[in-house]
């Protein structure tokens, strides 16, 4: 499956911007997905993910009651809602999918990935 990110910008603190991945192939709906995010000098971090199957969604406790998931099967995209968006969520967002792990969280669970997205929060 090929993935690509969009949706990524420039926001002041407090504001709100919605991410969307879109995803190629015809077994989309197979695979449980993820929101990463890296900030400079940081390794990269889970976000949020959505599972295959009964859609079940999970949070970063960072991003908890803020950043909302949602999939789309017959779309075959994946968006990311976020909220009161703060300086600290400055980074490259990454979605990826995971054809093995029901709920990832870890990169290596991954095997797919898009190119990322800058979300830059200024202050």
């Amino acid at each position: 499956v090929q993935l690509q990110a969009s949706g990524g910008g420039l926001v002041q603190s407090g504001g709100s911007l919605r991410l969307i991945c879109a995803a190629s192939g015809r077994t989309f709906s197979a695979y449980s997905m993820g929101w990463f995010r890296q900030a400079p000098g940081k390794e990269r971090e889970f976000v949020v993910g959505v599972t295959r199957g009964d859609g079940y969604t999970y949070y970063a406790d960072s991003v908890k009651g803020r950043f909302t998931i949602s999939r789309d099967n017959a779309k075959n995209t994946v968006d990311l809602q976020m909220n009161s968006l703060k300086p600290e969520d400055t980074a490259v967002y990454y979605c990826a999918a995971s054809a093995g792990t029901y709920r990832p969280r870890l990169e290596g669970n991954m095997n797919y990935w898009g190119k990322g997205t800058q979300v830059t929060v200024s202050s």
